[in-house]
């Protein structure tokens, strides 16, 4: 008997998977078992869920700031630039560049009727800006194309919505500088044809961005042929902060020329995303510790009632590192199903999440983010392997730690002791 049991190969995993099947175990037993497998699973699906979600928004925030928005921008803070077209040239000279267009930017009233708001007029070149923006892929209506001379204006869908405008209407453009004159100051104010409505999916954009011709705007803000700014589109987005270092040693020769990235002007939108996610990740990790040390529970429970199994055991010869090694792997075991079951259901979940969310929407009749309160309107998600792994170890590791004690109380168990009062 005690060669037959030595010479098994892996029969401390069989043992251990005999007594972790629930049909062979005190009902008591199994329940908890079964309630360490389920605790395990929701925890490890709830964090894949929350963290693809969280990966998702980033994602979603990161593609709609660049559909506006440039890779890198070159400024000089409080002054125009009027030697564009030379800073222009030792900007394209870099390999990794893919476009750049100027660009100039002021602050306005616009007002139609009683109804008044301010924000951010964009001057572009349209034929231009198309190398550093996808701003003519968002339009909802009307034309993209703003000629020069004709006033024409491209609005946000929600500034549109909030002034009661359309394409083809006329909006009254008021500049936060006036003009002075003998007889005092007098407000700058010109009237714009609405050519086009854009939709960028950012609630921010849509409410306060609008854009006229480069030279409209020069016009308007008396900024002669001077710029605000360059935008810079980057052949890959990963070389951001390379091209970046490269650009400021460049212009190093001249103090006020500034260089910032997407990353940094919205740097505390993107670092708050970072750490809700940490957030949320050390949140639900308590939750699997706690389900992981259900384990100890069962565990526990499972050696009081195997002592005389344990007892016999020892002596037809199996040692107390392999009784150890039994408890070990029936934890560990539990552990596995809990893990493999949360992975299954959180990636399926966390996949199919776009249709789920309009599914439940539609059963409550009601909008999870409104798209007049959330920057995004939709939940999106995005499965990223590196946070399943690290979920599933993370999973496995809490199983295994919760499973050391009770299986080294297992193995100190005497025969003799155990067998007394049989």
């Amino acid at each position: 008997m005690i060669k037959s049991v030595k010479n098994k190969k892996f029969y401390e995993f069989w043992i251990a998977l005999r007594y972790t099947n629930l049909k062979n175990t005190n009902q008591f037993i199994s329940f908890i078992s079964l309630t360490s497998i389920i605790g395990i699973t929701l925890g490890v699906m709830a964090l894949i869920i929350v963290l693809s979600v969280m990966n998702g928004f980033q994602s979603e925030l990161k593609s709609k700031i660049l559909s506006v928005t440039s890779h890198l921008e070159i400024t000089k803070p409080g002054r125009d630039i009027n030697d564009w077209q030379q800073i222009e040239k030792s900007i394209k000279k870099n390999i990794g560049i893919d476009g750049v267009a100027p660009y100039v930017q002021d602050q306005a009233m616009i007002s139609v009727g009683k109804r008044n708001r301010g924000v951010i007029i964009r001057g572009i070149l349209p034929e231009i800006e198309t190398d550093v923006s996808d701003i003519n892929t968002k339009i909802k209506s009307g034309s993209y194309h703003l000629n020069p001379g004709k006033y024409e204006i491209l609005i946000g869908s929600n500034l549109a919505r909030y002034l009661g405008v359309s394409v083809g209407d006329k909006i009254a453009m008021i500049s936060s500088k006036s003009n002075f004159s003998a007889a005092g100051i007098i407000p700058r104010i010109k009237r714009f044809n609405v050519s086009g409505i854009f939709d960028s999916g950012m609630y921010e954009y849509d409410a306060g961005l609008a854009m006229i011709n480069l030279k409209d705007a020069q016009k308007f803000f008396k900024t002669n042929k001077s710029i605000s700014g360059l935008r810079v589109e980057l052949k890959d987005i990963d070389d951001t902060e390379k091209i970046s270092s490269y650009l400021k040693k460049t212009f190093s020769y001249d103090p006020f020329i500034y260089v910032s990235d997407w990353r940094s002007q919205h740097a505390n939108l993107f670092a708050a995303i970072q750490l809700e996610k940490k957030v949320m990740f050390i949140i639900l990790t308590l939750i699997i510790a706690v389900a992981a040390f259900n384990i100890v529970s069962t565990l526990v429970m499972g050696v009081t009632e195997k002592r005389s199994d344990i007892a016999i055991l020892r002596t037809i010869g199996v040692t107390q590192k392999s009784i150890m090694y039994i408890f070990i792997m029936q934890g560990f075991i539990i552990g596995i199903l809990g893990t493999l079951l949360g992975i299954f259901f959180g990636v399926t979940i966390s996949l199919n999440i776009e249709i789920i969310v309009p599914f439940f929407e539609r059963i409550f009749d009601t909008k999870f983010l409104p798209k007049d309160i959330y920057q995004i309107s939709v939940v999106p998600s995005e499965v990223m392997i590196t946070d399943v792994y690290r979920i599933g170890l993370m999973g496995l590791l809490l199983s295994l730690v919760a499973a050391i004690y009770p299986s080294y109380k297992a193995s100190k168990i005497e025969p003799a002791e155990a067998l007394k009062y049989e």
